[in-house]
């Protein structure tokens, strides 16, 4: 755990990223809950301790100088991912964690009890069948990439806030995949993450006001 924590401690200074030594802690703390139940539950193939550091709380906690607002979703969370790192990270926002798989929604639930995050809610659902909650949606939706660009705003529209973006975790990204948006502003953002090699963008697409 020590060298963990001092890879953690690392990364988060090298991304010039701010968490205090006990959101830290908790972040930790959410990766042994991980590999104790992924025994059981198979939930990521990444179980190495330095690996996991990087791909699933620095990958993640990359997002957070690009989230807006105070109501994010995360939409396909899977195992919490990002969305439990930036809720430990970013406690003044509140966070709705989606998926349909009830394994994955059922390990979520259990994290932000024993993590005692109260600022995030699991649900199980697709996102094309998710109502919006009162108060007309949310400020950022994340999604890591599960289909195309437009595929990805026809599902999720109806939950967003006027002014609100989308924000599309991937690999590789390019200019031609931008252009298959129209009528949005879009940008891809090239993602800094320390441990890793391998290229991370972020598209983000803007909602008009």
């Amino acid at each position: 755990m020590e060298r963990s924590a001092l890879r953690l401690a690392e990364g988060l200074e090298i991304m010039s990223l701010s968490c205090d030594r006990d959101r830290q802690k908790r972040l930790l703390d959410f990766l042994a809950l991980l590999r104790k139940w992924n025994r059981v539950y198979n939930l990521t193939r990444i179980t190495r301790p330095d690996a996991m550091v990087d791909l699933h709380l620095l990958d993640s906690l990359a997002v957070l100088p690009h989230l807006s607002g105070a109501d994010v979703l995360d939409v396909g969370t899977g195992a919490g991912l990002p969305g439990i790192p930036l809720a430990i990270a970013s406690p003044e926002r509140s966070f709705t964690l989606l998926d349909s798989n009830g394994k994955k929604t059922r390990f979520v639930q259990q994290a932000l009890i024993e993590l005692g995050l109260k600022n995030a809610v699991v649900v199980q659902a697709r996102v094309e069948e998710f109502a919006a909650p009162a108060g007309g949606g949310y400020d950022t939706i994340l999604t890591r990439a599960f289909a195309s660009l437009p595929e990805i705003f026809e599902k999720t529209k109806h939950l967003l806030r006027p002014g609100a973006c989308i924000l599309a975790l991937k690999g590789q990204a390019s200019d031609e995949e931008i252009r298959t948006l129209t009528g949005f502003s879009a940008q891809i953002i090239a993602l800094d993450i320390a441990g890793l090699s391998a290229e991370r963008h972020l598209i983000r697409i803007g909602v008009q006001e």
